[in-house]
């Protein structure tokens, strides 16, 4: 094996998501119920508020978060973290639909590239695309009129430390001996990674906002040139954004190396940490299924954004 190859291997093993055999069945039978009714609320609400003019805009920011979440950034001590993108999804789509594409990104990544486990997938949608959107979009909405950025920076801030703290608290009810020194230094990593999530949604919005001034507002304003260019930049970062990615674990993977904890499932997906295995080249093997990956979340989000429409006009 090379020594690309090498990273690519350990890049793409290790994510933010709760893998299987982290969680007890209690928990992670109880999440994964609580989960569907949250997700059901969303899609209702989203049925009120999703015009079918931004529908492209679900696809297309759905294939973004995909593609950036690829991407693990190094946070200190050995540890990376990687781009959550549910802050993003409620500032540019609105909170209801957000957690509707953050669904589909997490259950896509789940079933077709093993990223998270498969019995574990509700306790990452509650964590990250309910209660992560949910806190993401808490202070734009209640001071996104008079402090824009502040707002928009606290918000993707909170909505890292409260998926984390969920992920945290659920691996501690699960029984998972955790000292407390262990834990506030894993805190404090979330913490750095909450503050680069912050700070790349800042920059990623008033990008956003050059394009079209017009997108928090009135996510249905949405041209196609900003869609474009989003849609450009998502290709880039899933077809060679791993080239310069950190090779160490995130925060829950550094979690489960330090406690003992493996990761354990008898399903196999597709493209297995985001591989396809038919080619010889790691990279076009690497670029394929991010490649693939993009399209399908793509595809998925359009296709639930026309149903809702489709229900919404019945």
């Amino acid at each position: 094996m090379t020594r690309f190859e090498k990273s690519c291997y350990f890049e793409t093993s290790i994510r933010m998501h709760i893998p299987d055999n982290f969680l007890s069945t209690p928990v992670w039978a109880t999440l994964d119920a609580l989960s569907i009714p949250a997700v059901g609320l969303m899609v209702k609400r989203a049925g009120r508020e999703l015009e079918d003019t931004s529908i492209p805009l679900l696809g297309v920011m759905g294939a973004f978060v995909f593609a950036a979440q690829m991407i693990n950034f190094p946070v200190g001590i050995g540890t990376s973290g990687h781009l959550v993108g549910g802050a993003l999804l409620a500032f540019t789509l609105g909170a209801a639909p957000a957690t509707i594409v953050m669904t589909a990104i997490i259950a896509i990544q789940a079933f077709v590239f093993q990223d998270g486990g498969v019995l574990a997938l509700g306790a990452n949608i509650f964590n990250m695309a309910a209660a992560g959107v949910l806190a993401g979009y808490l202070p734009f909405w209640m001071w996104g009129a008079r402090h824009r950025k502040p707002a928009i920076f606290a918000g993707a801030f909170l909505s890292v430390m409260v998926s984390a703290s969920l992920a945290l608290g659920e691996l501690l009810i699960s029984g998972v001996a955790m000292p407390r020194p262990l834990v506030l230094v894993s805190m404090a990593l979330f913490a750095i990674s909450g503050l680069i999530e912050a700070a790349i949604t800042i920059s990623v919005m008033q990008a956003l906002e050059k394009l079209n001034p017009e997108l928090v507002q009135r996510p249905d304003s949405t041209n196609w040139r900003a869609l474009a260019v989003l849609s450009g930049v998502a290709v880039a970062l899933g077809a060679a954004g791993f080239l310069w990615a950190s090779s160490a674990p995130d925060g829950i993977q550094r979690l489960g190396l330090q406690l003992g904890l493996a990761a354990k499932t008898g399903f196999h997906a597709p493209f297995p940490d985001y591989t396809a295995f038919t080619f010889d080249s790691a990279w076009l093997r690497r670029a394929t299924a991010g490649l693939a990956g993009l399209l399908l979340v793509y595809a998925v989000c359009v296709a639930v954004g026309k149903m809702i429409g489709r229900q919404r006009s019945a």
